[in-house]
């Protein structure tokens, strides 16, 4: 069983989304909150495998509780739902420590199947959604020249092999691994591997972190 904790300072929607996952034969919600004050002690009290975080929410907010609960409590991963068309905290988030992010307004199936993935140790930033958030962030992200230009030391990217490097930059495009393996003409289960040992050197969670850590130093930048 996967236990879910739903932050959303709206109960109507946290009723929504409750009906909708408990619906889940795999699914428990073992708690819900209002705030991000409630959302880290919750955490604290029911230890669940994927909290459900709003981001603008009275009080603490979801970037500052999502912090917080990937120091303490580093077992329970944090998936993100924003309105994207309106909200720029979702990159933040990211930063934060979440797993991902999704749309206030995904299909029910796709929210079932990313918290399912995130519970894994996957993370859920579609290709098509991260290139959007990261083109609407790029004023807010550091100038250092063109894609590729920058340096590849620091932050531990000294660490990786010119494959993984590569790997890392069109990972960062927002590329899926069928993508980067057709590119690259490798196995998908090859990109797999060079995904995970760029994530073991980086000492990451997840490939949403790896991907902010890339716009974040300049090995790549948006289009």
């Amino acid at each position: 069983m996967i236990s879910i904790l739903l932050v959303d300072d709206e109960p109507l929607l946290r009723l929504g989304f409750r009906l909708v996952l408990e619906s889940q034969p795999d699914f428990t919600v073992v708690g819900e909150a209002a705030d991000g004050a409630a959302a880290i002690s919750r955490t604290a009290e029911l230890d669940p495998d994927v909290v459900v975080m709003d981001v603008r929410m009275p009080g603490v907010d979801g970037i500052d509780a999502t912090r917080e609960i990937v120091r303490a409590h580093a077992r329970s991963r944090v998936l993100i739902l924003t309105t994207f068309d309106v909200d720029e905290y979702a990159f933040p988030g990211l930063k934060a420590g979440a797993s991902g992010f999704l749309l206030k307004n995904v299909p029910p199936e796709d929210l079932i199947s990313a918290i399912r993935a995130v519970a894994s140790g996957d993370a859920v930033v579609a290709p098509s959604v991260t290139r959007r958030l990261l083109d609407a962030m790029a004023a807010r992200l550091p100038d250092r020249g063109v894609a590729g230009d920058a340096p590849v030391t620091g932050h531990g990217l000294e660490r990786l092999t010119e494959r993984e490097l590569e790997v890392l930059r069109k990972l960062a495009r927002g590329l899926s691994n069928a993508e980067i393996a057709d590119e690259l003409v490798l196995a998908e289960a090859t990109v797999k591997t060079h995904v995970g040992r760029i994530l073991t050197k980086l000492e990451l969670r997840d490939r949403v972190q790896a991907v902010v850590l890339a716009y974040d130093v300049g090995l790549v930048r948006p289009a």
